[in-house]
This record gives C-alpha cells, sequence and structure tokens, in this order.
C-alpha cells in the first residue's frame, strides 16, 4: 500500500481571525488572559497520550494508578509490535552492541580492582541504561510489554513469537560484533582481558539449574524495571530506577542473556570453548530463566493486580476487541486493538440493511480508476447498490507520524477520491469514500469488509502480497478464520469484458464466478465460454452434458460450452484464453500443505496469459482437514 509522503515542513499554527480587531465589539473576559488560556489548553491536551494511555494520574496528577500504568505499557507495546521486522532489528542490533559496554566496563573495573565485587560492579548498569533511556529494543525488556497486549488477547501468540525472535536476534547480532571487537579490537588491557576471560569462565561453570533461576530472578528485576519506568514521569526518575535495577544483577550473582551471549563468544573466539556447549549449557538455561521470570512478573504481580478498568483507554475498546481464541493461539493478527490511526469513514453500515454492498480497497487512487469502474458495472445490476472506495494508506511509521501529517494525508486523498467518485455516481450507483491510514493494511481489508457488513470485496492484485497463496487469506488465516464475504481479485490487462472465458469443475468459488459473468452479460453485452477438462476423449460426452447442466443451473443458458479432452488443466485455459479478454477461475481448492510444495494452476495460469484474470473466493465452510491437505 502506498506510503504516506514526508512531510515537507511543519505547518503554521492558527492565526486569528483578522476581522475581530476591526470588529469594534468587547473582547469576552476569557480571552483576556490567551497565556492563561493557552495554558489551560496545553493541561487538557496532555491529560491522554495519542494512544488514548494516560499522560497525569487520575487522582494524583504526578502519580499514576496500577490501571494507568498498564494502559501506558499496552499503548507502548502497540508501537512496539506494529513496527516492521527491520525496525526491530536494527533496534535490537544497537542495544546488543550496547551491552558489550556493560561487558566492557564491568571487566576493565573487575580487573583494576582486583576482582571487589562492589567498585568493580559501580559501571554495570551503563549499557542497560543507554538501551532504556534510549529506547531500543531488549529482550528481556520485552517480557513486559508484548506479553502484557497478549495476555489481553490484543496480540496473538504468533504475533508475540515472532517479536521476540526478531528482538533476540538482533541481540545477539549486536552482542557478537561486540564481542568480536573486544577480542580482537585491542580494547582490553592485559588485567581487563584477564578479568573478562574469568567472568566468562564463572557463567559456565555455574550448574545448569543455578544459571535457570538465577536468570529467572535477573529477568523479575528487569521486567519490574520496566513497570517503573513507566510509571515514572521524568528522565531522572528513569535513570536511577535503572541504574539501581540494574546493579543488583552484578551484586546478586546473576545472569542477563544478552550478557551473557556476549560473554560466550568471547570465550569462543578466545579458542576456549565450543559454540554448541556455550549455547546450550551456558545461554539457553539463561534465555529461559529471564523469559520466566519477567513473565511471572506480568501475569502475577503486576496483571492480575489490575482491574478490567486497565482497558478504557481511547486507543482500545476493550474486550469488544479481543481476538477469538482461535485467532489468538494461530492467527498473525497484531491485534483488532490496532483500530487505523486515521479512519474517515463516517458511519457503518447496518447489518439488516439490504443494501448490496461492494468494498473495493485501493491503494493509489491515480491508477486505481478502472477496478472502481469494474466495481460499478456489478453493482448497477443490483436494484439497490452501494460501492465504497477506501484508499488504504500502510505507514511503517509511527503513529504520531500519521497524526502530525493527518490534515494533510486526508486533504490529499479526499481530493483525489473525488475523481472516482464521479465515476460511480455516474452510472447512478450510490458512492461512498473513506480513507484509512494504518500499520497493517492487509489486515484492515478484512477488518472494513467485516465492519462494513459488505457483499463482495473487489481488489487489485499485488504480486507481493496475499494472492501468490491464490486465496484471498494469509495462510495462517486460511487455517483459524472464514472470510467475511465474497471476494475477486483482478489482475487488469486492459479489463476488455467483451469475451469472457470461465473454466469450471463445479464448486462454490465457480459459482460466484458465474454469477459475475451473467451480471457481465447483462450489463456490458459480453460473451461467455463455459470450460470443463477431461481425462480423455472418452469423457467429453460426460464433459459436455456437466456443462450443459452447469450453464442452465447458473442461468448461463447461451454460453458457449467448450469440453478439452487433454486432462492438462494449465494448458487447455491458455490454449482457450487466447480469443477471450477475461478469464474467471474460483480459488484454488488444494490445501496449504500441498501448496507449499508445488505451485498452484492458478499462477501459470496468471502469468501464461494475456487476458485479465478475476480470481473469485466465495466464503464456505471447509473442514480443517480440507483446508490442511484439500479435497481428495
Amino acid at each position: 500500500m502506498a506510503d504516506p509522503e514526508p512531510e515537507s515542513e511543519r505547518s503554521p499554527p492558527p492565526q486569528g481571525d483578522a476581522d475581530d480587531a476591526d470588529s469594534g465589539q468587547q473582547a469576552e473576559p476569557a480571552s483576556a488572559d490567551p497565556v492563561a488560556e493557552q495554558g489551560t489548553a496545553v493541561r487538557d491536551a496532555v491529560e491522554r497520550s495519542r494512544h488514548g494511555a494516560p499522560a497525569v494520574g487520575s487522582v494524583v496528577r504526578d502519580r499514576f494508578s496500577s490501571d494507568e500504568v498498564f494502559q501506558r505499557i499496552v499503548a507502548a507495546a502497540d508501537e512496539e509490535v506494529t513496527s516492521g521486522n527491520r525496525e526491530l532489528f536494527f533496534s535490537g542490533l544497537a542495544a546488543g552492541f550496547a551491552i558489550t559496554i556493560t561487558f566492557l566496563l564491568y571487566a576493565s573495573l573487575y580487573g583494576a580492582t582486583g576482582g571487589d565485587p562492589i567498585l568493580s560492579s559501580l559501571l554495570y548498569p551503563l549499557g542497560f541504561i543507554y538501551i532504556i533511556i534510549g529506547g531500543y529494543q531488549l529482550y528481556t525488556e520485552n517480557t513486559l510489554p508484548p506479553v502484557a497486549l497478549t495476555l489481553e488477547r490484543l496480540a496473538s501468540l504468533p504475533m508475540l513469537l515472532r517479536h521476540w525472535l526478531i528482538v533476540l536476534a538482533g541481540n545477539f547480532t549486536g552482542g557478537a560484533l561486540g564481542a568480536v571487537a573486544l577480542t580482537w579490537g585491542g580494547v582490553f588491557d592485559p588485567d581487563a582481558a584477564d578479568a573478562a576471560m574469568s567472568i566468562a569462565h564463572h557463567g559456565i561453570e555455574t550448574s545448569w539449574w543455578q544459571l535457570f533461576f538465577k536468570a529467572a530472578f535477573a529477568g523479575l528485576i528487569v521486567a519490574g524495571v520496566v513497570w517503573v519506568t513507566f510509571a515514572s514521569r521524568d528522565t531522572i526518575s528513569r535513570l536511577v530506577v535503572v541504574y539501581l535495577a540494574f546493579l543488583a544483577i552484578p551484586l546478586g550473582n546473576l545472569f542477563h542473556v544478552v550478557v551473557s551471549f556476549t560473554e560466550m563468544l568471547y570465550l569462543v573466539f578466545a579458542g576456549e570453548l565450543a559454540v554448541l556447549v556455550g549455547v546450550t549449557d551456558f545461554v539457553l538455561p539463561v534465555l529461559l530463566g529471564n523469559t520466566l521470570g519477567g513473565i511471572l512478573l506480568v501475569t502475577v504481580v503486576n496483571y492480575y493486580q489490575t482491574s478490567e478498568e486497565r482497558l478504557e483507554s481511547a486507543r482500545f475498546d476493550g474486550i469488544e476487541r479481543r481476538l477469538t481464541p482461535q485467532e489468538w493461539l494461530f492467527g498473525s493478527l497484531a491485534g483488532r486493538s490496532y483500530v487505523p490511526l486515521i479512519d474517515t469513514a463516517e458511519t457503518t453500515a447496518p447489518e439488516d440493511d439490504e443494501t448490496y454492498r461492494i468494498v473495493v480497497p485501493i491503494a493509489n487512487p491515480r491508477t486505481e480508476a478502472p477496478i472502481v469502474e469494474f466495481a460499478t458495472r456489478l453493482a448497477s445490476d443490483h436494484e439497490h447498490a452501494t460501492v465504497h472506495v477506501e484508499h488504504i494508506v500502510q505507514t511503517p511509521g509511527s503513529s504520531a507520524t500519521a497524526d502530525r501529517q493527518r490534515d494533510r494525508i486526508v486533504s490529499e486523498s479526499e481530493e483525489l477520491l473525488a475523481d472516482l467518485e464521479e465515476i460511480v455516481t455516474g452510472q447512478a450507483v450510490d458512492c461512498q469514500t473513506s480513507t484509512v491510514v494504518t500499520h497493517r493494511s492487509f489486515e484492515e481489508i478484512f477488518d472494513t469488509a467485516d465492519r462494513e457488513h459488505a457483499d463482495l470485496v473487489l481488489m487489485g492484485w499485488d504480486e507481493n502480497t496475499l494472492w501468490s497463496a491464490a486465496r484471498a487469506e494469509r495462510p495462517l488465516s486460511e487455517l483459524t478464520t472464514r472470510l467475511p464475504c465474497d471476494y475477486l481479485i483482478l489482475k487488469n490487462r486492459g479489463l476488455d469484458t467483451s469475451r469472457l472465458l470461465l473454466p469450471t469443475a463445479g464448486g462454490p468459488d465457480s459459482d460466484l464466478s458465474a454469477a459475475v459473468a451473467r451480471t457481465l452479460a447483462d450489463t456490458d453485452g459480453s460473451e461467455v465460454s463455459l470450460l470443463h477438462v477431461v481425462d480423455s476423449p472418452e469423457e467429453r460426452d460426460a464433459g459436455e452434458q456437466f456443462l450443459t447442466e452447469w450453464a442452465i443451473d447458473h442461468d448461463l443458458p447461451d454460453a458457449e460450452i467448450i469440453v478439452d479432452d487433454s486432462g492438462d488443466v494449465e494448458d487447455a485455459i491458455c490454449r482457450a484464453a487466447d480469443d477471450h479478454t477475461m478469464v474467471l477461475i474460483g480459488a484454488t481448492e488444494r490445501g496449504l500443505l500441498s501448496r507449499l510444495v508445488t505451485s498452484t494452476l492458478h499462477l501459470d495460469v496468471i502469468n501464461e496469459v494475456d487476458a485479465s484474470v478475476l480470481l473469485a473466493e466465495r466464503p464456505t465452510e471447509r473442514s480443517l482437514y480440507k483446508r490442511i491437505f484439500g479435497r481428495r
């Protein structure tokens, strides 16, 4: 989807009306003190952040209740899990390299003080201070915000695991780079190098279960730091909390996974340890301990001390936006909690409305007018029909960017959509337009269809998104959810509807293709050809009988009947498509597992034919077995 253009300059502050100065009317007393008035406006503005999380306490202004702290954490988690993979990884890499500072200073002071446990630990927290104050992504911090979101069923477990893996990969990569610099960069003096070896060997020599439980306490401390920093309102308070908390790790002889990974690699690069031994005997128990300790703090101490009021954030509509159990366990969603950053739709269609609704999500109003025109043709065959054109703008950046550019994005989008609205209304079909700015453009298509109670979604083909699966769902979503309505996906090569080719072997998706063909025959006078492929010439008669009956059942009695006895469906469609302008093909019924192994007929056809291709899929109740393995 299209990204919002960068803001070239800041908008000037709103100016007062010049006519007021010359009106001769006496100013109201409230405006006599503009400084006081501005101060009131500022105080009102900071009561809640852009995400709806509290910016000040509701009872005592400079203190937050546990519910309010939780809301702030959930709002921060929103930003984190909707970040792109690249941003997460490089933020994690920066955090991992910053940990090198902790190892460097700890070893240097350890060597300089003769191993004094207190003096050598004084600068240990410095790397963590850089990370937390700087806003980098550290794995042990991420045991709290994303987990809080997941516990509320506002994010799925696969999304949580994806977030953890990316951050951990970045942390380990940064730690590895730091270990390389410390090993071969000449950073350590001899005493510090010996101290670094001694510190690293101490971790390796600690038993597996001791490492696990020591790491669990460290995870508890780190997650506690995250909670307290969200409860803090100034940098000095955060600095003190972070310093004291992380100072407890070396003083308590505890272990942090990213520090431990760096120490382990330092021994590996020095030739004193095998990688596999270091990972299984040192890094793994620390990783598990940190994770368990952090999650326990979230679930036992913090999560259950809050109430249902914790979700009264304006960004989250509480219980109503929770994922279903299936979505929570298997879905790839970042969560239904992530309402669009901008959504100009004024109303939601009533569920019992008899109007036939077609939703047309587009990424570029300048180039997708043919899709809107095609939707208008489909809608014109219905007595009461509405075409809803939704311009979806995906933003990979933060919500703050969208907030700052809201007026510009909306005005530019509405200007472009106005031309498309003329296309629809010119055909005596009702039209609605809206602009949505979101982190999750793909999921927004399905959310809009569900919210608008759409009968049909018509959208353009994008080779870089879902259509590579030859179905209208993501692979994981295909296993757990059901389409909200009919879907048509158009590969536009001129959009000539004069001669339609409809290959069919039966099934609900072919039923949808037949409905489209029938509409185009009525509105555009399209000629329709039906194609059925059999395995041998002996089956031609049965194939012709099948197609004849199918055509009558689907109100296409005048359609041309084509039976191909080659047994090769792909070649048969490509040959027949040579003298047709559009191919209507149903979504594949092959299971997810088989499509992972081999390509689908649909993609081969789409790439081979010169005609436009319309992929049709109708919501059906397929068993889990069929979703995975397909039809027998």
